[in-house]
């Protein structure tokens, strides 16, 4: 996976990361704001309604003022919104913060509005609630206390626990403060509770309910549900983009399956998808390329086995009137050298073929150039021996002479150069070796009539005919150029066609790598 695409693809998923944690950010801030509203007044409410059902609870509590600014009052006189307005008529608590604190206001049903001021809601509410709950049990006979403690607690949403074991009392200096103002408040946030200390000197816990906690299951499977939901629309997102681009190269798919082989998926920038673009354009040049090679093969090679089969019908024919033991074996010496003939074509075709169709299965091993080079010259030299072929290997090239190659097919591309510089040549034949620690080169030259620098290109082509001296009279079926370019490129190198500036002919060249 390429460096440039993991980046953007690590980019995008930080983005995505951040944007879910923004959004899960804000709905958590939102919510909290709302569910921490509705737990003030949830917490206040039992107390504040309890107070609201007492005719005067203000001369019932007659510490209500002095700790907590507790007062009737008409509700015109709170500067309270039409909203809160309308829930105090309900009988719903309000808590309303401003510079000194929190306001805790619930509507009377005799009328007027009870206020209480408390700095800190939940120890306020809870001794507050304690101070209500002890002074009723102190106004009962101790007998009684024990079934009035729940009913009572229930209504103000605590929990009465008595204390008669030393392992359910609180630490020392809780027990102190409770000594102290009968009653002491210990706990967090989270959970808090009250010890109050009874008129008698029994001790009691009043647990209050849980504090507020942002995150909540409810909230954790909210927030997770959203993650996930904004996690499915980017990846909808994605493959909305990934679907569309894969239906464009389908859509070249069938339209090459249709016959329409000049299709090409127009690639994107940067993605995946444009890296399965110019793959499958490559594939699809490739076929192109496979196709027109196999419709000019047909072409070539039915206008190519036309001859020799036409020579090989007209010996036969030559052979039912031959009159002569002399005429027959001269027939018969023509029929052989066609079938031979058509023999070195097939050859020539399937191996063309083979390179071709992907080539064949190359094992490239090391292997020793200049041995090959040395063991071309010395075939060719009994096949040519009107031609002198010399091999120039400079001492400095033999230090460098083993290279990965496929030592067949190599003897095969160089022998098609030899050969055919030996059809064309007058009389000399040079190869040279030229090999160092990179690269491998050998150099096939003739003192023939040369190449024309137009036709350069076009001797690489399959079954190329060219004018002149180099045409089908002097041998060959315009296929081992090809052969030989294929075979470079399956080594991963390449062929080149010149003029020889010593020996005046043309010069073939065949370079590439050493190690693969």
């Amino acid at each position: 996976m390429p460096v440039t695409f993991s980046i953007k693809l690590f980019t995008r998923l930080a983005g995505l990361a951040v944007l879910i944690a923004l959004i899960c950010s804000l709905v958590l801030w939102g919510l909290s704001s709302v569910r921490y509203q509705a737990w003030q007044e949830s917490l206040a409410e039992p107390l504040m309604t309890w107070l609201a059902r007492i005719p005067s609870p203000e001369q019932h509590y007659h510490w209500l003022p002095r700790l907590y600014d507790f007062s009737i009052r008409p509700a015109d006189e709170l500067n309270l919104d039409a909203v809160a307005h309308e829930r105090l008529s309900y009988g719903q608590t309000l808590v309303r913060s401003d510079q000194i604190g929190l306001r805790v206001v619930t509507a009377r049903p005799s009328g007027g509005v009870l206020s209480m001021r408390l700095r800190h809601l939940y120890q306020d509410v809870a001794e507050a609630t304690a101070l209500v709950v002890m002074w009723h049990l102190n106004e009962m006979p101790a007998g009684e206390r024990e079934s009035a403690a729940g009913p009572l607690a229930a209504t103000l949403g605590v929990r009465l626990v008595p204390l008669s074991h030393t392992d359910q009392l609180p630490a020392p200096e809780v027990l102190n403060r409770a000594w102290e103002r009968n009653l002491a408040w210990y706990g967090d946030q989270s959970r808090g509770h009250v010890l109050l200390r009874l008129d008698d000197g029994s001790l009691m816990r009043m647990d209050m309910p849980p504090g507020f906690s942002a995150l909540s299951w409810p909230v954790v499977l909210l927030l997770a549900g959203l993650a996930a939901l904004v996690l499915l629309v980017a990846v909808r997102l994605l493959m909305r983009d990934l679907e569309h681009s894969l239906r464009s190269v389908e859509s070249v798919a069938v339209r090459i399956a249709r016959g329409d082989l000049e299709a090409r998926v127009e690639p994107g920038q940067g993605n995946l998808v444009s890296r399965l673009a110019r793959s499958f354009n490559g594939m699809a040049e490739q076929i192109q390329r496979l196709v027109a090679v196999q419709r000019e093969m047909i072409h070539a090679v039915s206008h190519e086995l036309r001859t020799p089969v036409a020579r090989i019908r007209f010996g036969v024919q030559m052979i039912e009137t031959a009159r002569d033991e002399q005429a027959l074996q001269r027939q018969l010496d023509g029929i052989d050298n066609d079938i031979q003939e058509l023999d070195e074509l097939i050859d020539e075709i399937l191996t063309y073929a083979r390179l071709e169709q992907g080539g064949p299965v190359f094992s490239l091993r090391p292997a020793s150039v200049t041995g090959i080079v040395r063991q071309v010259v010395e075939e060719q030299q009994v096949l040519h021996p009107a031609t002198t072929i010399e091999a120039v290997i400079p001492e400095q090239s033999e230090l460098f002479a083993e290279s990965d190659i496929e030592p067949r097919y190599l003897h095969r591309a160089i022998q098609n150069l030899v050969g055919n510089a030996c059809r064309y040549a007058s009389g000399r034949v040079r190869v040279s070796c030229l090999l160092d620690e990179e690269n491998c080169r050998v150099d096939v030259e003739d003192d023939g009539p040369g190449i024309p620098e137009q036709e350069w290109e076009k001797v690489f082509s399959a079954f190329a005919r060219l004018d002149d001296s180099r045409t089908r009279n002097s041998g060959g079926y315009g296929l081992g150029l090809s052969i030989v370019r294929r075979i470079l490129f399956w080594h991963g190198g390449q062929s080149f066609v010149g003029r020889s500036d010593d020996l005046g002919g043309a010069r073939f060249s065949l370079v590439w790598p050493r190690r693969q």
